[in-house]
């Protein structure tokens, strides 16, 4: 099979990791097949139907609606659609003429068979008006619906079966995976088999490389499956700040309280490190300590019941120099993706987090170097944010969820306003918040939390996330429920996000809108 036979494409990519590795991938086989194509960031459904109206040939990889109705294409219009969103809208299943799903044979997307949804008799409409075109929480075949791939390790692998899969396009697909796992959108098993799959693509292609001249060459790039520590970019930080800002950590060792502070003094004396090596930047500590420095800290974590500080992933390794693991691009990635620290259009970030991706121009490096910088200030923002919210009991429990309401003038406010922020510090507010709480039932509750968006025009982000547990299958069902809570009150919100358990909300309608959302999931 070969891609060559479009003519002329529009690449729509959706604002988030695995998306931007997927879109690396498909670009460089496009680029094997001399496929003209336009590529084209949109944020949400307002950017994709307004960029729809320009580009009419396309190529997609954000959907989870039923697109025929949204964008009403012509009927020459062919959609190619990569997603990692679920559920898919039926109406994409069942459309073979226009709409091709790029997905794999055991995926499992737990749709009703075709006469189920499409029977025309008069049974439909006495089964009232819920019956939508996404699968509702309660509807869904237990356990079915998550798996699936992410797009990135989709595409790669179909570049391998079309036998052009490179290192480059490898690297993609991990850090597309390990985005999923960062930001907490794939449960950890279906991470550590993904990681099991990727690992056997790892060694085919180093065998594959074992003879090759460029393997010593100072420009060669390696992949090396690690057992490496839970401690956010520590290798381009400080150990004692990666310790302070990681969430696995922070939340064990609960460091917003000052017996946490004691507890982490203790756990560094366990260590035997002295505190200038450990304060001091990775780099310019002694050789001699960071030779054995991960089977050190396991070995004190296991004291502190941190048996999982040691996790699966990958490194790789620019020439002598230069060593990064998957999650610290993700973060990188990210940081750059949502910068909020000049008054650069979103277009330039996405271009600049795409930059990052690659390894083939000394920019791109520093690009690299630039978004882990601006990642460790996002990091410690979202820790201070954490602290604080625990600390003056900002998160409320409204019977069957947890709400928090980040208010304007908090420090940092405005990184939260962007949605892979709002998702981390959602993540490590709930994990931190369950450490700390005595109330057993709140252990098990979702978290709703809201932060402001838009001072003039008095709207707040709102983002849902289910609770938290390392088991679940991580299904968010927010998006539903959001959606019925804003009908039943006519609040104004937009759901606008690819990912449905985001959307704006005016601040006046709030009141109404929590009302009825704790009546609709009590």
């Amino acid at each position: 099979t070969t891609l060559s036979f479009l003519n002329l494409v529009a690449l729509f990519v959706s604002p988030d990791i695995d998306a931007l590795c997927a879109c690396k991938v498909l670009q460089a086989l496009f680029h094997c097949d001399q496929v003209q194509y336009t590529l084209v960031p949109v944020a949400g459904w307002q950017d994709l139907g307004t960029a729809f109206m320009e580009h009419k040939d396309l190529y997609i990889n954000c959907s989870n609606v039923d697109l025929l109705e949204t964008l009403q294409p012509e009927e020459d219009s062919v959609f190619f659609i990569c997603d990692t969103h679920r559920p898919v809208d039926v109406v994409n299943v069942y459309n073979d003429t226009q709409i091709k799903l790029l997905i794999k044979q055991d995926d499992d997307l737990g749709v009703p068979s075709y006469d189920d949804i499409f029977r025309d008799d008069e049974e439909d409409e006495e089964e009232g008006e819920d019956s939508g075109n996404e699968s509702d929480g309660s509807a869904e075949p237990s356990g079915k619906r998550r798996r699936y791939d992410e797009a990135a390790l989709v595409m790669f692998e179909l570049a391998w079966v079309m036998s052009k899969d490179t290192k480059d396009m490898l690297w993609w697909s991990v850090i597309g995976v390990t985005d999923q796992w960062v930001h907490d959108k794939i449960p950890h098993m279906k991470y550590v088999t993904d990681i099991a799959t990727l690992q056997r693509h790892v060694s085919r292609h180093n065998h594959r490389n074992e003879d090759e001249e460029n393997s010593l060459s100072i420009d060669c790039m390696r992949i090396t499956f690690e057992y490496d520590l839970r401690l956010v970019l520590y290798q381009h930080w400080s150990l004692y700040e990666s310790i302070c800002n990681s969430c696995y950590t922070s939340c064990s060792f609960k460091l917003w309280s000052i017996n946490g502070q004691k507890k982490l003094q203790e756990f560094l004396a366990d260590m035997g490190l002295p505190l200038k090596q450990v304060r001091q930047k990775f780099n310019s500590m002694d050789m001699a300590i960071k030779e054995n420095l991960r089977e050190v800290i396991e070995e004190s974590a296991n004291k502190f019941s941190m048996k999982d500080i040691r996790v699966q992933t990958f490194a790789v390794h620019f020439g002598f120099k230069n060593r990064f693991l998957a999650s610290d691009v993700v973060h990188a990635a990210a940081a750059l993706l949502e910068n909020v620290e000049k008054d650069e259009t979103p277009a330039d970030n996405f271009i600049k987090a795409l930059d990052c991706l690659s390894r083939y121009e000394t920019g791109n490096l520093e690009r690299l170097h630039l978004g882990i910088d601006l990642a460790k200030r996002k990091l410690k923002a979202i820790q201070q944010t954490v602290a604080s919210c625990i600390c003056t009991n900002l998160i409320l429990s409204q019977g069957p969820f947890l709400y928090c309401h980040l208010l304007e003038g908090t420090p940092d406010v405005k990184l939260f306003s962007k949605p892979l922020a709002l998702t981390l510090l959602c993540k490590y507010l709930l994990k931190a918040f369950v450490c700390s709480t005595r109330n057993k039932r709140c252990k098990i509750l979702p978290l709703i939390m809201a932060a402001p968006l838009d001072v003039e025009k008095g709207t707040v982000i709102v983002l849902g996330i289910p609770p938290e547990s390392e088991t679940s299958d991580k299904k968010n069902f927010f998006g539903r429920a959001f959606e019925k809570a804003a009908e039943s009150t006519s609040s104004r919100t937009l759901h606008d996000h690819f990912d449905t358990s985001v959307i704006e909300l005016k601040m006046e309608d709030r009141g109404k809108f929590l009302d009825a959302l704790i009546t609709l999931l009590s």
